[in-house]
């Protein structure tokens, strides 16, 4: 069994006490846990972070899953590549952000490996057409759709729609902190944003 797998054991034992909110870690904030977990390649303290995004991380897995069983195994491998990958973590935008990001593209790329397709990038270019006749869709218009159409429209639309939309209008992900995780410029995330939007709506408005 390899160290990594060890941690992971040791991190989901239900008899541990958890260390995401009490003791002298649980009042530092996020980006310096990450950077005393990062300096010292600290698994304990890896532990509390562990502790405060568990249950976000494996409700992200669950979205993609088809049981129990393989949102778990989906939680466990999202957490050993965060150990490895916790350095990539620069500080642009929140790192519930970043994590919401990280955790959804290795969903992403698991679901394309097994149905062994590769995701493609359909964005509109700027001067396209389509992106210059079509009204943008305000804002209200996502938050005022009912629950339950907009979680079967979201069911519907491709992945990389959906994965800004949720980090943008769930997450509450600015359009900086967006064209920080994308390494695209802030007019390319309002493009993607509008063009998603768009679908969005338009698969909403067929639905019964």
């Amino acid at each position: 069994m390899t160290f990594l797998k060890r941690l992971f054991l040791i991190l989901i034992n239900q008899d541990r006490k958890p260390l995401g909110t009490d003791g002298k870690y649980g009042q530092l904030t996020d980006e310096e846990l990450v950077e005393k977990i990062v300096a010292k390649n600290d698994s304990m303290l890896f532990g509390v972070l562990y502790d405060r995004y568990a249950k976000m991380v494996y409700n992200k897995c669950y979205g993609f899953a088809r049981s129990q069983d393989e949102a778990e195994d989906l939680t466990q491998d999202v957490f050993l590549l965060l150990f490895i990958k916790l350095a990539s973590f620069k500080g642009k935008s929140k790192f519930s952000t970043w994590l919401y990001s990280f955790t959804y593209n290795f969903c992403v790329n698991y679901v394309n490996r097994n149905k062994q397709r590769k995701m493609s990038d359909k964005s509109v270019p700027m001067d396209s057409a389509e992106y210059k006749l079509t009204d943008d869709i305000p804002d209200e218009s996502i938050y005022e759709m009912k629950t339950h159409k907009l979680e079967k429209a979201l069911a519907l639309i491709g992945a990389e729609d959906k994965s800004i939309l949720l980090l943008k209008y769930q997450d509450g992900a600015s359009i900086k902190e967006l064209g920080n995780l994308y390494e695209i410029g802030e007019s390319a995330v309002k493009m993607r944003l509008k063009r998603a939007k768009a679908k969005l709506m338009e698969i909403y408005n067929t639905l019964g």
